[in-house]
């Protein structure tokens, strides 16, 4: 005999026509999205996702960092309810499915109960996140850290873009700073959804990854001074070049990250060269050195010898250097139970699965801080993301999203 909602799925065709209607918002050059936090285009998907979620019956709050809740009731409303979500915020040249898949997939979980007439006893919360990729203000899952209270509110206000333009202030001019207090929310368990970004479940013929573990990330901003000088009339032994100097250190960084195999990766996304003239000599280089690993004492090591071996990279070579922490997080062991509830969904769905650590950054990550948390993953073609070219296959979202629809359903209790 089946048990209530066993077998229950969610419509795949309205899911991937909703991914699809938000992608136009903010549309990239190259097929993808170009949809940065607090931008206008941001305001507009949000607007977007506000009208769908008040047309499926739920209430909408914002807190002070613009996160945004939509709220559906339980049968027993004093319960903590259970809340799915991710973000809508991409790259500058992001794909249609980072982020959105996770928040438009907990849409499609409460439109799939609301079809279904089915209540539950805690209620439901769908959540999209401010500013998770943290590409126009650093650090990036910065409203899940305000929430889950590693970052203070008014140090989050003041982070400022390339234009020096203020996080708080653009929050504002774009009408989405809400009253809410940020953090004050009682939560039974969060789960989200989210592409893989990497090779490993297409590679490997798997339609979930059922996450584990979260790699822990620093980030390094790395300044090394020389001198500016021309290209051609400096003699070789005279030059005291920034950009070279940065080249061994990012050499240093790929040599640092190998030594820790099979988990830890390194590299630099983010350089700024100057005066970045063609006939000039680097004076000045400022990048950003990203580590990972899934073990904090891995980290620390990499960070430790990115330190050691740059100050003597730069004393060999007359160039002066200085270290900032821009961001990180250690690493993340999911709640095990609600682990539990993603892997027992895969296998009653039929889905072949393998566990899998993150090896991105996500809200979850915080947010398993202050709330029992696990993470459900679908393959991307090639495993590419942060990428305009960045492609999921429906059939990836649905199950996905299915197996999100039976771990809330476990989780939040139906009503029979």
């Amino acid at each position: 005999m089946a048990t209530a909602g066993e077998n229950m799925r969610i419509d795949s065709d309205r899911l991937w026509d909703s991914i699809m209607e938000m992608a136009k918002i903010g549309p990239g050059v190259a097929g993808g999205n170009n949809r940065q936090t607090l931008t206008d285009a941001d305001a507009e998907g949000r607007a977007l996702f506000k009208r769908w979620c008040k047309e499926a019956g739920m209430t909408v709050s914002v807190d002070r960092m613009g996160n945004m809740f939509a709220y559906r009731e339980g049968t027993e409303p004093d319960l903590p309810p259970v809340y799915l979500g991710s973000h809508l915020d991409t790259q500058p040249t992001g794909g249609k499915y980072d982020g959105v898949l996770g928040v438009l997939g907990g849409l499609e979980v409460v439109r799939t109960l609301n079809d279904m007439g089915v209540k539950t006893r805690h209620p439901i919360v769908v959540v999209n996140w401010t500013n998770e990729e943290g590409t126009r203000f650093a650090p990036a899952m910065l409203a899940s850290g305000v929430f889950a209270g590693v970052h203070d509110l008014e140090w989050a206000y003041e982070r400022e873009d390339a234009e020096g333009k203020k996080f708080g202030e653009e929050l504002e001019r774009i009408g989405w700073k809400g009253d809410e207090e940020v953090g004050n929310r009682p939560m039974k368990a969060y789960y989200e959804l989210h592409i893989e970004q990497g090779p490993i479940l297409e590679a490997e013929d798997k339609l979930i990854g059922v996450v584990t573990h979260g790699q822990g990330l620093s980030w390094t901003e790395v300044t090394v001074i020389g001198k500016e000088a021309h290209t051609g009339s400096t003699p070789m032994p005279m030059r005291r070049n920034a950009g070279l100097g940065m080249a061994r250190i990012l050499q240093l960084v790929d040599e640092i990250a190998w030594s820790h195999k099979p988990h830890a990766v390194g590299a630099a996304g983010h350089i700024d060269v100057y005066p970045n003239s063609r006939n000039v000599i680097p004076g000045k280089v400022v990048f950003t050195v990203d580590f990972r690993s899934p073990e904090l004492e891995v980290i620390e090591d990499m960070e430790r010898r990115l330190h050691e071996g740059a100050r003597k990279i730069c004393d060999e070579m007359g160039l002066e250097v200085s270290f900032r922490k821009v961001g990180g997080f250690d690493p993340v062991k999911f709640d095990e139970g609600c682990v539990e509830k993603v892997r027992n969904a895969a296998e009653k769905l039929g889905y072949s699965h393998r566990d899998i650590i993150s090896g991105a950054g996500h809200d979850a990550c915080w947010i398993n801080r202050v709330a029992p948390t696990a993470m459900i993953m679908c393959p991307c073609v090639d495993g590419l993301s942060h990428n305009e070219a960045e492609k999921i296959y429906p059939e990836w979202a649905e199950a996905g999203t299915n197996v999100l629809l039976h771990a809330a359903l476990e989780e939040a209790e139906i009503v029979e």
